[in-house]
């Protein structure tokens, strides 16, 4: 009877490998190490494994010496062990070195350590293709150091720990090198996006394209092989007697030229396939001609911003292709008779495909329902008690999506509630205060909690506050007033959902600002300049948060009649917009997602001011004039402006038409 030690139980190929272990006979018993932080996943994973029973779990670490097994633990296992199966390691082309050597070196050198303090029957050492670098030709099982360049951390630190497990003599070793690994062949399981899998969201992309025939170079081979197959393959050539000192490369028989690599999961996605592929000589052509590229000042940058949108490393480019050709003669002999044998990529990409898709797709989550860009999205709405907010969230749920309701008083969130339910609609409610910390982080947490996910954020809430500095001078309260709402608590509700929004790759965060912001809106100073805040700290957020998918709209709004404009009676002189009217612009800004919604009004205005600031304060300053301060903004018991505030001059009349929706 067989007693194994195995390290990396928790990732892909140790779930895979651990699980068929466990219904060999010959399997008496198997130790896992596993460190502190895992011990419940891997437990979990084990009720579910044949003969739970036989597994022991034991506490370690890969980075500590002798893998941190305490003394008692070692004794008790000392001579008991027949196969250490070492597969813990740092799988990530884009590791830096400082990790890959932690993880893959110096976790190896402890691993031969306690192979060797526990007097272990061999060592099963799982390598990687990765040790041929780019060795150009036949890289047989027999070969290792051929003078090779090994040009990332994970190629070095992989050739580095196998050559510690052939230059020590203590313990009998395998080395088994897989190619890529890929998912499972039928169910399409995989734990995480790499090698191939990086490709997958541009050919998602290719989805919306005719079926066209495509024209590609002929770029080179791959090797994939599915996570099955090389845990078979494992479990079959670590219990076969007399195999000592080989080396087994786990891959493709034959090499996997990329266009039919990128034809099979084409077709199991329905995107274009390339049906004509350049001779050599043109490929050599256009594959320098990219190279070459690269050294003009911008277009790596470039390129490398392109790639980042859809998710793919810059480092995969120059390692998704094996210049080696592996023979896999051992392999094939050792396995004859097994039943073990590597399927063909044809045959199981849709399967693969199909997981990565619902599973692992990090931009799934832009996906809505059939009945257009808001069905199903889980949109939070501020200010949602009444105005624009409340239109908006009617809007939103009549499309079919779930506004998620916050604003200070229950009671009237409760009412826009009902009145959703009531047209067939969903919707939550989430009283709290924009300007309070926990109560913004309580709101949130509350959302996930029930809904798992916010799609989009319209930052509606605000306070207007219209007043001359002159009557602000001793009001220093209204600016820290604007600013605590405006700015403030809408950044304080964007930095609690960025952290959400930047991992599922998706969000849209709408901003309802001002055409105040536009040009100049005298007696708005606390208002446009809060307004204004948030405009530039939204335009540079879209920047840093722009590889994760998320973008921001800023609507410059004109005036609209709501609530918060009802202390100035002037305004009832003015030409507005309606709420419905407002919220059209804030749907249009979820749905279509431009960086900035305004009025002909509005942009005028700001070029205006561009091209001649001078005539634009002067302007500005005869609309100071005519427009009277409203009584509201003298303050009780004080200097109260202004003489029938609902009837304007003939002068503030015609500006007031000619600025249509601009604040005096």
């Amino acid at each position: 009877m067989a007693t194994f030690l195995v390290t990396g139980a928790t990732g892909l190929i140790g779930r895979h490998f651990t699980s068929r272990l466990l219904t060999r006979e010959e399997v008496d018993s198997v130790t896992l190490v596993v460190r502190e932080s895992s011990r419940a996943r891997l437990s979990a994973l084990v009720d579910g494994w044949p003969h739970p029973e036989r597994v022991k779990l034991v506490t370690g670490d890969l980075t500590e010496p002798l893998l941190g097994l305490d003394e008692a633990t070692r004794d008790e296992l000392r001579g008991q062990v027949d196969h250490v199966m070492h597969l813990a390691a740092l799988y990530d082309l884009t590791a830096d070195d400082e990790e890959s050597i932690r993880a893959n070196v110096e976790g190896t050198a402890q691993v031969l350590a306690l192979s060797a303090d526990l007097r272990a029957g061999r060592l099963h050492h799982v390598s990687s293709v990765a040790v041929a670098g780019d060795y150009q030709g036949v890289f047989t099982e027999e070969m290792f150091d051929a003078g090779q360049r090994l040009p990332t951390p994970y190629h070095r630190t992989k050739f580095e720990a196998e050559r510690l497990v052939r230059e020590q003599h203590e313990v009998p070793y395998r080395i088994y090198r897989p190619a890529a690994v890929v998912g499972h062949s039928r169910t399409g399981e995989m734990d995480k996006i790499d090698g191939p899998y990086y490709v997958f969201p541009a050919i998602s992309r290719l989805t919306s394209l005719p079926s066209l025939p495509l024209v590609g170079p002929d770029i080179g081979d791959t090797n994939l092989v599915p996570v099955d197959y090389v845990a078979d393959a494992l479990v079959a050539l670590s219990l076969k007697p007399g195999l000592d000192g080989q080396v087994f490369h786990l891959v493709n028989p034959e090499p996997q030229p990329v266009t039919d690599v990128y034809n099979a999961f084409a077709k199991a996605a329905g995107a274009p396939t390339i049906s004509t592929e350049l001779d050599e000589r043109l490929s050599r052509g256009v594959l320098k001609l990219i190279r070459f590229s690269e050294n003009i000042p911008g277009v790596s940058i470039a390129r490398d911003a392109v790639l980042e949108r859809l998710g793919i490393p810059p480092v995969l480019l120059d390692t998704m292709t094996f210049p080696s050709v592996f023979s896999s003669a051992s392999t094939r002999k050792a396995l004859a008779g097994s039943g073990v044998e590597v399927p063909r990529l044809d045959d199981y990409a849709p399967a693969l495909w199909r997981y990565w898709r619902e599973h692992l797709d990090p931009f799934r989550a832009r996906k809505h329902g059939p009945r257009g860009e808001l069905d199903g999205r889980r949109v939070i709405i501020t200010g949602a008690s009444s105005g624009i907010g409340r239109a908006t969230a009617l809007k939103v749920a009549e499309q079919g999506g779930v506004p998620l309701l916050v604003a200070r008083r229950q009671h009237e969130l409760e009412e826009v509630r009902d009145e959703i339910i009531a047209a067939g609609g969903h919707a939550s409610v989430y009283p709290a205060d924009l300007t309070d910390e926990e109560s913004v982080h309580k709101a949130v947490d509350a959302m996930l909690a029930e809904h798992g996910r916010i799609d989009m954020l319209v930052n509606n809430a605000g306070r207007s506050i219209r007043r001359s500095i002159k009557l602000s001078y001793d009001r220093f309260h209204d600016y820290e007033r604007a600013m605590a709402i405006n700015y403030f608590g809408a950044v304080r509700l964007i930095l609690a959902v960025l952290p959400h929004m930047s991992e599922r790759k998706f969000g849209h965060i709408v901003n309802v600002s001002s055409i105040g912001v536009q040009g100049i809106a005298p007696r708005f100073s606390a208002y446009a300049a809060s307004k204004a805040a948030l405009d530039y700290f939204s335009r540079i957020a879209a920047t840093e948060t722009h590889g994760d998918g998320i973008t921001f709209t800023t609507i410059h709004m004109p005036l609209v009649r709501t609530p918060m404009i009802r202390p100035t009676k002037i305004y009832d002189a003015f030409p507005t917009k309606s709420p419905d009217q407002a919220a059209e612009m804030v749907l249009k800004a979820l749905k279509e997602r431009p960086k900035h919604i305004g009025t002909p009004i509005g942009q005028a205005i700001g070029l205006a001011y561009t091209l001649t600031p001078g005539l634009t304060d002067a302007v500005a300053y005869q609309g100071f004039r005519i427009f009277p301060d409203s009584t509201a903004a003298g303050g009780e018991g004080g200097l109260k402006i202004g003489r029938g505030e609902r009837h304007l001059s003939k002068a503030a009349t015609a500006l007031a038409k000619l600025t249509k929706g601009f604040h005096w």
